[in-house]
């Protein structure tokens, strides 16, 4: 299953919506990679094993679960999450792209792709539509926490100020 949809960070159309640079955008989504239990619901704690300057190699607790990843960093461009499979957990990737195509324009786009089969009958159908609405809301909490970070709202180690 493949998905993709763009949150709009900043609207100059819309006054009550706090601009943020693409520098403040991209510090978020680097504290998501790096402490992805303040975004993450479920999530109990993450180990990471390996650093480069553009690479992490995390396991990620959930519970009894335990999840490995690699987190592709490309400098206030984009960040990709690569889940290993594992008898007992798909495989897939998330990128997420900051688009900025004007100066007062941002956006930060999802894409999902993952192992899950076409969606044939009705049933997929309607997990798969299921699944994609977790992604997006999930999506729209993380520019939401983020954006709570860049205003001082919450705290966090490397604050965004």
């Amino acid at each position: 299953m493949n998905f993709e949809h763009l949150i709009q960070i900043n609207d100059p159309l819309n006054p009550f919506v706090e601009t943020m640079t693409r520098e403040q955008l991209w510090e978020g989504l680097v504290l998501r990679a790096e402490q992805p239990q303040l975004f993450v619901l479920g999530l109990d704690s993450c180990t990471i094993l390996s650093r480069t300057d553009s690479v992490l190699e995390r396991e990620l607790h959930y519970g009894e679960a335990t999840v490995r990843d690699r987190v592709t960093l490309t400098a206030s461009e984009s960040v990709r999450y690569d889940i290993l499979p594992t008898q007992s957990y798909v495989g897939g990737s998330l990128t997420m792209s900051i688009e900025q195509p004007d100066n007062l324009q941002l956006f930060l786009r999802f894409k999902y792709e993952t192992t899950l089969p076409a969606a044939d009958t009705e049933d997929e159908r309607t997990t798969s539509e299921i699944v994609k609405s977790a992604y997006r809301e999930s999506d729209i909490d993380t520019v939401r926490l983020i954006r709570q970070y860049v205003q001082g709202g919450a705290q966090a180690p490397g604050q965004l100020h």
